[in-house]
């Protein structure tokens, strides 16, 4: 009887016991709501479920689908409670709707306090890119805010996972969520830069990635802000093409030469990252120097040539040639061409180089009398006809001049192209070699005896000789002579004018007729030969005078007006 009075009391106990913990169970519950967001900790995994207490003494299973990863036993949860299970001693909960509770209120708060979300863009679609957030939510980023640059090709953005700012949640009673990545973008670009001109001064070195060419340089992402690689700081030499230097995507160090925090502008150099050549050019050049350079750029007055990166220099156009006249570059030299010049002078502090090209070659001018001496007899072809002579070419860059003087010994040519033609090779012989002065004169007349001097040894004054008449003008006659020399009879010396008027005188000859005259004066130096007509008649008089003083006695009273008077009946 003592026992199923104990047994009875042991049974009363453990009743008593069950119905306590019961009541705390439900007391627990009763603090619990159908909807809740709580917070539990996994307790066991078992085939496709996770046990989590929610701290009151009660268990949940939770679908290990709803995990993306299989969690930790001993690791916390968050779930929501769906409804209380108080049959089977435990409560249904999710953790998918406590994720998507919780992102609905962690979005919530991000759209009112401005703070980004993380998210990955899906797919492009019209106007714009679908994004994914957390839960599996999907959301809309237009293609205006969806980069800070212009926006190419939008499938390159599929993919990206950034931050993104909440524009939009609601619209129109709906959910409508419309993101910005734009919008984190620029924020993170204005910390970014903020942060550079705190930390950053001027001649630090930096790097960046090339963004974008223009006409005058490169644009370099310091890290979602531009700073500039203008095109004359990529090189110390000269720079035609900033693609040359730097291509676009390429990540490079630079250094920082200029800095603006007002205007926010940051200039860059890349030439900076290597010594100044100029610094040490007198350890490498000298003048009188022959070198070797690449000929860079041609401009009307010269070509600029560089001898190494950073040293360039210019031949200007009286340098190029020792003979031949140069009026642009281009007629001698051509961009890219690899020439020796000779170093003329220098300016460090203006970091200017003068060069000649000429300089390295000989100088034709300077045995010019030594191979076209004085007297050489020469053909050539005539090269170009002026007012007042001739151009011969005797070689490349050499020309002779032949005077319109020196054409003929007797012709006065008014123009050179009635003796001679261009293209035309005649023979011809050096008068002058002036070597300091660049000269050389030929002539053509030359080749034969000065008629002049001729005439002058054959025919001194007062020598009688015969001559045509080649032209009759008011003032005299004009009669050509031996050798072609072509003579004067001045009007005075036709005929006596106190006997004969110089016109009546000159009606009794023509052009053609053959005439005797007297030299009266020969001037080789001047080309003047003077004659006369009258003085031939008074040589006559004088001679037959002296016949009749030489005759015999009876003929000696004769007077010189007897003699006048019997020439006059006769």
């Amino acid at each position: 009887m003592a026992d199923k009075e104990a047994q009875f009391a042991d049974s009363s106990s453990a009743e008593a016991q069950s119905q306590e913990m019961q009541m705390q169970f439900l007391d627990a519950l009763d603090e619990l709501e159908e909807g809740q967001l709580v917070e539990g900790t996994i307790i066991q995994i078992s085939g496709d479920e996770v046990f989590v207490d929610i701290g009151y003494k009660a268990e949940g299973r939770i679908p290990m689908e709803e995990f993306e990863t299989v969690p930790d036993v001993g690791g916390t949860v968050e779930v929501v409670l769906l409804r209380k299970d108080i049959r089977n001693g435990g409560v249904a909960v999710s953790k998918r709707k406590a994720d998507e509770k919780r992102f609905w209120k962690d979005l919530k708060q991000a759209f009112e306090e401005r703070v980004p979300v993380p998210g990955k863009v899906v797919r492009s679609i019209k106007g714009g890119f679908e994004v994914r957030l957390q839960g599996n939510v999907r959301g809309f980023n237009p293609i205006s805010k969806i980069d800070i640059r212009r926006v190419d090709d939008p499938e390159e953005y599929v993919g990206v996972e950034d931050n993104f700012f909440v524009e939009r949640i609601y619209s129109d009673n709906r959910v409508n969520i419309v993101l910005s990545r734009r919008a984190w973008l620029e924020q993170e670009t204005e910390k970014n830069r903020n942060h550079f001109f705190e930390t950053v001064t001027i001649g630090d070195e930096v790097e960046g990635v090339v963004k974008s060419f223009t006409s005058f340089g490169a644009f370099i992402d310091l890290g979602g802000f531009d700073g500039l690689l203008h095109i004359n700081d990529m090189s110390w030499g000269h720079v035609t093409r900033p693609k040359d230097y730097v291509k676009k995507g390429d990540s490079i160090r630079l250094k920082v030469i200029k800095m603006d925090p007002e205007e926010r502008k940051i200039n860059l150099s890349l030439r900076h990252m290597t010594p100044d050549p100029w610094e040490t050019f007198e350890d490498r050049y000298w003048v009188d120097q022959v070198v070797s350079g690449t000929v860079t750029k041609l401009t009307d007055f010269g070509a600029f040539i560089e001898l190494e990166e950073g040293i360039e220099g210019l031949v200007h156009i009286s340098e190029m040639s020792w003979v031949q006249r140069v009026n642009h570059p281009k007629e001698i030299l051509q961009p890219g061409q690899e020439v020796e010049t000779k170093i003329l002078d220098y300016d460090i502090q203006s970091g200017r180089v003068s060069l000649g090209l000429k300089q390295v070659l000989a100088n034709p001018w300077d045995d010019i009398d030594a191979r076209y001496p004085v007297g050489m007899r020469i053909s050539s072809v005539v090269k170009k006809i002026t007012a007042t002579g001739a151009f011969l070419e005797l070689e490349p860059g050499i020309d002779a001049f032949l005077h319109v003087d020196d054409l003929s010994w007797t012709k006065r040519y008014k123009n050179p192209g009635a003796a001679v033609q261009e293209g035309q090779e005649i023979e011809v012989v050096v008068i002058l070699s002036d070597p300091e002065n660049q000269n050389i004169r030929v002539g053509l007349k030359q080749l034969e005896d000065d008629p002049w001097n001729q005439l002058r040894d054959a025919f001194p004054p007062r020598s009688i000789i015969d001559g045509e008449i080649t032209n009759i003008t008011e003032f005299g006659i004009f009669v050509r002579v031996q050798g072609g020399v072509e003579g004067l009879i001045n009007k005075m010396n036709v005929a006596d004018p106190r006997q004969l008027s110089y016109e009546e005188a000159a009606e009794n000859y023509k052009v053609g007729d053959t005439v005797r005259c007297v030299v009266t004066e020969i001037n080789p130096s001047r080309q003047r030969l003077s004659l006369s007509i009258r003085e031939l008649h008074r040589q006559e008089q004088r001679q037959e005078l002296e016949k009749y003083i030489h005759d015999d006695d009876e003929n000696a009273t004769v007077t010189l007006g007897d003699m006048l008077k019997e020439k006059k009946d006769n």
